[in-house]
């Protein structure tokens, strides 16, 4: 099986999408001439022309309105933020129009399309280009809202947003689209909604998304050296949850660790904890926890930011007392 870099799946992916729908475009700032910022769209211009990969300008609010429109009148764009702090800039486009022209057309236009991009921290990029935008575009319904960590996920998840009918979120991470993973060659596609149980436990449960995934996995890797089984979970698909998932696992291990991207307050980590305490709060044995950002502006400085970011060490902390065991 080959083993592809996440920039490469997510290329492969747009590649084969765009080759069996001719309605499929990208667009995007640099995702042409310049193969893209993080080269995801390498070799694609060359193939497809500048027709179907189209730079635009430094125009977020522009360029999504565009893609808004084309899917309305039939096209599926595909629109890549260079990061997702710049879709603030275009935040009305996907809160009031994206999310809501099928409801308000009642039904008579659809919005099938893709937003992606990195997402929330990467390294020493300061405040405004180190948030985590899931815990904006979850609370919004009418958003389908997806978060990958591997290869292999990040090729069948992209493939199925294309696909949807749907304006899907698409986050990826800068730090991770050098991970390497094995990608089936043959088409697959993975639904949303279907969480993947990235490492079998029974004693704590952690439940993690994107950039929080190889965190939550190290902590893991440190627990059982102390003899804690850690099952790791990761949603991928953030909106639609697979809460079946979630509570399954917690009934089984009685013990729960949320450990993500993003601030304490008002966002998907915080949900979560309700979908616990509401549907498993007899089978719980401790308060459930959150490894998250600290509730600050991310600093600049490296040393500062570490203090901010979550890590293995405070992940593994918070398995050690939710196991009794601080």
């Amino acid at each position: 099986m080959p083993i592809l870099q996440i920039r490469q799946a997510i290329r492969d992916a747009m590649k084969e999408e765009m080759e069996r729908d001719e309605r499929v475009f990208l667009m995007g700032e640099e995702v042409g001439y310049y193969n893209g910022a993080y080269k995801c769209s390498e070799g694609l211009l060359d193939q497809f022309g500048a027709k179907r990969v189209i730079d635009t300008p430094i125009t977020e609010t522009g360029f999504a309105g565009i893609g808004i429109g084309a899917a309305m009148c039939g096209l599926r764009p595909i629109v890549e933020f260079m990061t997702f702090n710049f879709s603030a800039v275009a935040f009305d486009q996907i809160l009031n129009n994206a999310s809501k022209i099928r409801h308000m057309t009642h039904g008579q236009f659809g919005v099938p399309m893709v937003f992606r991009g990195p997402n929330a921290a990467a390294h020493m990029l300061g405040s405004t280009h180190s948030q985590a935008f899931e815990h904006f575009y979850a609370h919004i319904p009418g958003l389908k809202v997806i978060a990958v960590a591997t290869p292999y996920d990040a090729k069948g998840l992209l493939k199925t947003a294309i696909r949807d009918d749907n304006p899907v979120l698409f986050l990826e991470s800068e730090l991770m689209y050098s991970v390497k993973g094995e990608v089936p060659e043959e088409e697959y596609l993975i639904p949303f909604g279907q969480a993947d149980i990235k490492r079998k436990g029974d004693a704590v449960t952690v439940i993690t998304w994107g950039q929080g995934v190889p965190v939550a996995l190290k902590a893991a890797e440190l627990a059982a050296a102390e003899d804690l089984s850690c099952e790791v979970i990761d949603l991928r698909s953030i909106r639609p949850m697979d809460e079946a998932a979630i509570i399954a696992s917690v009934k089984k291990t009685n013990r729960a660790v949320v450990v993500y991207h993003g601030w304490p307050t008002g966002g998907v980590g915080g949900d979560i904890v309700a979908r616990i305490q509401e549907l498993a709060f007899d089978d719980l044995d401790a308060p459930v926890l959150r490894v998250c950002y600290e509730d600050l502006p991310m600093p600049y400085a490296e040393n500062l930011e570490n203090l901010i970011l979550p890590s293995p060490e405070r992940a593994l902390a918070a398995i050690r007392r939710v196991a009794y065991k601080r």
